[in-house]
């Protein structure tokens, strides 16, 4: 895999840009009357995270009436517009029913975005969506740092070898001191962000997508039971959805 080929817009207009900018439909407001799934003893379904065949992080139960997927990328402004908007709607009335499962699938635009995805994941599921509330809420501030790097320095990046960009992304964007600070050491970071299989897999996956999902148009987008719907705009509509599919 040509990871640098891969990754050839690393300007920081390209960070920016190719996020998906549908306008949010209105949705009821009435109550939602779900019937909780018993959870596993001694937690509830929003405790159960595990790490899917398709590279991405599944909270909740694996068998449940709806599997939810998001594409998102960590640098994209609408995921994280619409993380602030659904992260604590969907798991606490969807995913905590056992009725809804959501799995993150990150969409990799850049090598900031495949940086992030390789530190979310080191310290294993349990901590990988703590670990994604916290970088939406600092993106505006990471996004700054990154928009205040020379271009030839993000195009320079295109040059390395393929383990050495994520590293190197890293270090561009303070991504790992970021990391310490929220309890993951830099010596487990830069092993993480040098994991070659690993990065190898995450483009793949990547790659894969408009093979897999024809009309996928950007991030973020989301898979309802398999189905791509990539008119959902943001939360109210995607819980209309949810709601449908619930019946």
């Amino acid at each position: 895999m040509n990871l640098s080929r891969f990754l050839v817009c690393m300007t920081a207009a390209a960070t920016l840009a190719a996020c998906d900018t549908k306008q949010e439909n209105a949705a009821t407001n009435e109550p939602v009357k779900l019937t909780p799934v018993a959870p596993p003893a001694g937690g509830d379904w929003t405790q159960m995270v595990t790490q899917t065949a398709e590279g991405g992080m599944l909270m909740g139960n694996p068998d449940a009436k709806v599997k939810l997927v998001e594409y998102a990328s960590f640098t994209c402004p609408h995921c994280r517009e619409f993380d602030e908007a659904a992260a604590e709607p969907l798991i606490n009335t969807y995913v905590k029913s056992g009725q809804v499962s959501y799995e993150f699938r990150s969409y990799l635009r850049n090598a900031f975005d495949l940086a992030a995805t390789l530190v979310a994941k080191c310290n294993g599921p349990n901590t990988f969506f703590p670990f994604t509330r916290s970088f939406y809420k600092d993106q505006p501030t990471i996004m700054a740092k990154l928009e205040a790097i020379p271009p030839e320095q993000q195009q320079g990046l295109q040059s390395l070898p393929t383990a050495q960009i994520p590293p190197a992304a890293a270090r561009l964007a303070g991504l790992q001191q970021w990391a310490a600070a929220r309890g993951l050491p830099e010596a487990k970071s830069a092993q993480c962000l040098s994991n070659e299989a690993e990065i190898n897999r995450l483009v793949q996956l990547t790659t894969d997508v408009p093979t897999q999902y024809p009309n996928f148009t950007g991030t973020p987008n989301f898979v309802i039971n398999g189905k791509l719907d990539e008119k959902i705009a943001g939360w109210k509509e995607l819980e209309g959805k949810l709601r449908e599919a619930l019946r």
